[in-house]
């Protein structure tokens, strides 16, 4: 019914079975009302040849290739039966040049569209040169057909067969297997029927095996008398064989797009480098543990794992007032979701806010690898123009210690093998010192140095390895991994306190746009842009640019 009501839906093919007769003489009423078709219920839809079809009209696609469905032909074919329908464009395509539309009405007492319906449809449409039908006993829809051919309303040669003859061998009324198909009065019977359709005119085998000849016969009629051109005979478009079974038959592999080292989800559960997530719960592994699975595809030593936590611990937040945190607390505070506040925090990590570890674990490997002394890296980077990443602090100095950079340093001195990198850059806090007292190794030198000399220690990394490290970012994304645990916390905060939206308070902006002298001190309050003076009007932006027009020769308005 909703679909009847769709303007763009002309018909309608109901493939269910068994709807109640009142609910389909409801939508047979609408269809007429509207001039809509509803074909069906209990129908396996229909076709035109080298269109379409709808439902399971023709079966199997290799059906639909030998019934040569593939290209129209000059048989217009109407059945109740969607079974023998198949059958019937497999006939058809031998024994003719083919169909161009068959339709299956189905097989209820009341359905949708009628046997005469679709045959007048047919008797309009050019390309259709003969009409087969095939009825079954019950109901009056192939009498009717019979009457229409009387009073010259179809005049277009029609083949028909009204199966179900063998319902006169039982003694009682009999049932098959459609609702409509009821051995009833003698009117409805199949051989009154096909004795009305062949009176009428109607070409009407002895029995169901000779319809296929009466049809061959019809049909060549038609092709002598000119009526039917046969076309050359064109075979089927090449049709590709489906992925999913050439796949499954192991002839095709496809390409793939995505190449995966450290886990797999195909299993019953995903796997971590190969462990699996239950194994890592049993075994009551650290998060520094699955960052060593996921991060550097193998197992570290419990050492190593425990650095990784220390690292996160101690870089997970610096306070409100740094970059990352100051933007995550202003979008959380105009209304932003969860992942937008961490987004706009993260999005200021670069060289001067978290950035500085990958730049100092670079920096100080290239130094100590080349064998330079730390006085000699410090005067190369000054010559160049650069900082020493790692190296500095605003607060923290010689006098001041960062307490993190003390806990990372007592640690690994007692747990690494190697702390080839850390003494070097100790060397260059020694020489930068005699420079000024805050120029020391910062929490991002430390981390840096620190990992290189993890990575050292651990013994199971290759030179190759650890510049790569370097080289994808490995540093960086342990920052991002750290800072974004404390970037949500001071985004929840500010979401609880149901803090308004931020703006930036005047007194710490200086104002320097050159204003231009006010000639009225009356004016109502003003706003200046790019030095010019602008009213603040309650006129809408129409009604100024409309004023302005009129007074061409302002230019300032």
């Amino acid at each position: 019914m909703e679909a009847l009501d769709c303007h763009s839906i002309k018909c309608v093919v109901i493939i269910a079975e068994g709807v109640p007769e009142s609910q389909v003489r409801l939508m047979i009423a609408k269809a007429k009302k509207l001039g809509k078709v509803i074909i069906g219920p209990a129908t396996v839809g229909g076709l035109q040849a080298g269109a379409f079809k709808i439902g399971d009209a023709a079966g199997t696609i290799t059906n639909v290739v030998e019934s040569k469905l593939y290209r129209p032909g000059s048989v217009g074919l109407v059945t109740k039966s969607g079974g023998l329908s198949n059958e019937m464009y497999r006939l058809l395509s031998k024994y003719t040049d083919g169909v161009f539309e068959g339709i299956a009405v189905g097989g209820d007492a009341h359905p949708g569209s009628t046997l005469l319906e679709h045959v007048l449809r047919f008797q309009q449409i050019p390309e259709i040169k003969m009409i087969v039908l095939l009825g079954e006993v019950g109901g009056t829809a192939e009498t009717e057909v019979a009457m229409a051919m009387t009073d010259k309303r179809i005049t277009k040669p029609v083949v028909a067969w009204v199966s179900g003859t063998c319902a006169k061998l039982f003694p009682t009324e009999v049932q098959f297997g459609h609702a409509g198909a009821k051995s009833g009065s003698d009117a409805e019977s199949a051989q009154a029927k096909n004795a009305a359709l062949k009176e009428a005119g109607a070409h009407v085998p002895e029995s169901f095996n000779d319809f296929h000849t009466i049809i061959e016969k019809v049909y060549h009629s038609l092709v002598t008398k000119g009526v039917i051109t046969p076309k050359i005979e064109e075979g089927p478009q090449s049709l590709p064989e489906s992925y999913v079974t050439l796949l499954r038959d192991g002839r095709v592999r496809r390409e793939t797009g995505i190449v995966s080292t450290i886990c797999d989800d195909r299993g019953e559960e995903p796997t971590y480098c190969g462990v699996s997530v239950s194994e890592i719960i049993e075994e009551k592994m650290s998060i520094g543990d699955v960052i060593a699975l996921l991060w550097f595809k193998r197992r570290l030593p419990s050492w190593a794992s425990r650095f990784i936590e220390m690292t996160i611990i101690l870089t997970a937040d610096h306070g409100p007032c740094v970059s990352g945190a100051h933007n995550t607390i202003v979008a959380a505070r105009a209304g932003k979701d969860i992942v937008s506040c961490l987004a706009s925090g993260l999005l200021t990590i670069g060289s001067r806010f978290g950035g500085a570890i990958d730049d100092a674990a670079r920096q100080f490997r290239r130094a100590c690898d080349a064998g330079l002394s730390a006085d000699e890296f410090v005067e190369s980077m000054k010559r160049e123009g650069k900082l020493i990443p790692g190296i500095g602090h605003r607060i923290k100095s010689q006098h001041n210690p960062d307490r993190r950079v003390t806990l990372l340093k007592d640690y690994a001195r007692s747990s690494f093998s190697s702390l080839k990198y850390l003494d070097f850059a100790l060397a260059v806090e020694r020489y930068t010192l005699q420079k000024a007292s805050n120029l020391i190794l910062n929490v991002d030198g430390t981390i840096a140095t620190l990992f290189l000399d993890l990575m050292e220690s651990s013994a199971s990394f290759d030179k190759q390895e650890i510049d790569e490290m370097i080289d994808i970012g490995f540093f960086n994304g342990l920052f991002v991994l750290a800072r974004s645990i404390g970037l949500i916390g001071h985004a929840l905060d500010q979401k609880r306190l149901r803090q308004p939206l931020y703006r930036h308070p005047w007194d710490d902006v200086m104002y320097t746009a050159q204003t231009a002298p006010a000639t009225n001190k009356d004016r109502p309050e003003e706003a200046t842009f790019g030095g010019i003076r602008v009213a603040l009007s309650t006129a809408s932006l129409t009604e100024l640019a409309e004023e302005a027009v009129a007074s061409s020769s302002n230019q300032r308005a």
